[in-house]
């Protein structure tokens, strides 16, 4: 069965055929059935009615990290499948479990989305652009503009980051996660505006002073430093140092903060 072939079938045609054995299934629906026998491309389901079932390799896993995996466990699992068409040429249902699993990983973002918890999550891989994670089966990322700095990949990969949702964008199968974002929760009251704390300094720009508190970004504007006109920003700060600042402003959104030095002064 290397080559599955599905002819264009309507539901009404769907229904037909199943009719004659006084079954009610259409694409869409969940059925269950259990796998008895591994072929070359897929596996063959027995669903309980007189059409057989048959469950392609790339409809089984969820998540292409797990593509290299063995099988041939699935023989004599008993499970839920989703019916993805009718090969009438066959007379076999095709099924799905990859969909099936998709749809209920989405319901389960979604609610995460809405709880707006802090999720632990497995690093897989690293690249220029950030790291790539798995939540709930479903390839996701967390870009690098949301992590605290990192360097050394053989080092981060043995952990764990706790992370929030950015975007959860069901249509596109788009999963954005923010690290930086946990660590606000997660320092949410030591971080709030009004708070003393102390940051070092990380970048030092014509227009400010970019420091790292708690592994949060933060922004001290040159108009935040003081109340006297500043000539050269160089000649009064220097990268490495520790500075104590002021959380005037709090962006959930980017996950930084804007810090000011004036009552310091």
């Amino acid at each position: 069965m290397k080559n599955i072939h599905l002819t264009g079938f309507s539901e009404k045609d769907f229904g037909a055929i199943l009719n004659q054995y006084k079954y009610n299934l259409h694409p869409g629906d969940i059925i269950a059935g259990t796998i008895f026998h591994q072929e070359s491309q897929g596996f063959l389901v027995d669903v309980g009615v007189n059409i057989a079932g048959y469950l392609p390799i790339d409809e089984v896993l969820l998540s292409s990290y797990n593509n290299g995996y063995d099988l041939k466990y699935l023989i004599n699992n008993t499970r839920e499948f989703f019916i993805l068409a009718y090969n009438k040429d066959r007379q076999q249902l095709l099924l799905s479990v990859r969909r099936l699993d998709y749809i209920r990983a989405w319901k389960r973002i979604k609610q995460l989305e809405s709880e707006d918890i802090i999720l632990d999550v497995s690093i897989f891989n690293l690249n220029k652009g950030g790291i790539l994670t798995v939540l709930e089966g479903l390839q996701s990322f967390i870009p690098r503009s949301h992590l605290i700095a990192f360097t050394n990949y053989e080092f981060i990969v043995k952990y764990h980051l706790p992370c929030k949702l950015l975007l959860a964008d069901e249509k596109n199968n788009k999963i954005i996660l923010s690290h930086k974002l946990a660590l606000l929760d997660l320092y949410s009251d030591l971080l709030k505006v009004g708070k003393f704390v102390y940051g070092q300094i990380s970048q030092i720009k014509q227009y400010g002073i970019f420091i790292t508190i708690y592994g949060i970004p933060a922004l001290l504007h040159i108009s935040e430093i003081g109340y006297e006109y500043i000539r050269n920003i160089n000649h009064t700060f220097q990268i490495g140092n520790k500075i104590k600042v002021k959380i005037i402003h709090v962006d959930m959104q980017q996950a930084r903060l804007s810090v000011s030095r004036k009552e310091l002064i």
